[in-house]
């Protein structure tokens, strides 16, 4: 048994929000270019994206938590931290989700810089990525030992 213990209770909930954003963020990027710019669909899609990026990044930090010298409060390092210890795949830490760790930090620091136009562009070709990394975490919550973690 390892004292490298997640808790369920504070993945789960988050994985759940993540998925409802994440459909969310789907029928928005099914719209064309033209519709997305009307109304609030601009605006839903940062909420829910910036939503879902917190989401990633808290399960991450959570999960960087249980390792001795783990805690890291710069998203940018979650993300590589997560690909060194093979949480998720290395590549798509450095690249992916490193890049998702930016983006939550622009939409959260540099809001009004943020286009129409920037955000559609990444609901229609990155939005894939959420889903890959919930696939990593539901992995890690299915074999923790693989992992040197236990599950609570």
């Amino acid at each position: 048994m390892t004292d490298r213990i997640i808790k369920r209770s504070a993945i789960l909930p988050r994985i759940d929000g993540i998925q409802h954003d994440y459909k969310k963020l789907q029928a928005l990027a099914s719209l064309p270019l033209e519709q997305f710019k009307q109304e609030d669909n601009f605006i839903k899609a940062q909420f829910y994206l910036r939503r879902a990026l917190e989401g990633t990044l808290n399960i991450g930090s959570h999960i960087l938590s249980r390792v001795p010298g783990g805690r890291i409060t710069e998203y940018k390092q979650i993300a590589i931290r997560l690909g060194e210890l093979n949480i998720v795949d290395r590549t798509f830490a450095e690249n992916n989700l490193k890049a998702m760790a930016g983006y939550r930090n622009r939409l959260t620091h540099f809001y009004a810089d943020i286009t129409v136009e920037e955000v559609y562009t990444i609901l229609t070709k990155n939005l894939e990525d959420i889903p890959r990394f919930l696939s990593y975490i539901k992995n890690l919550l299915d074999q923790p030992e693989s992992f040197n973690f236990s599950i609570k």
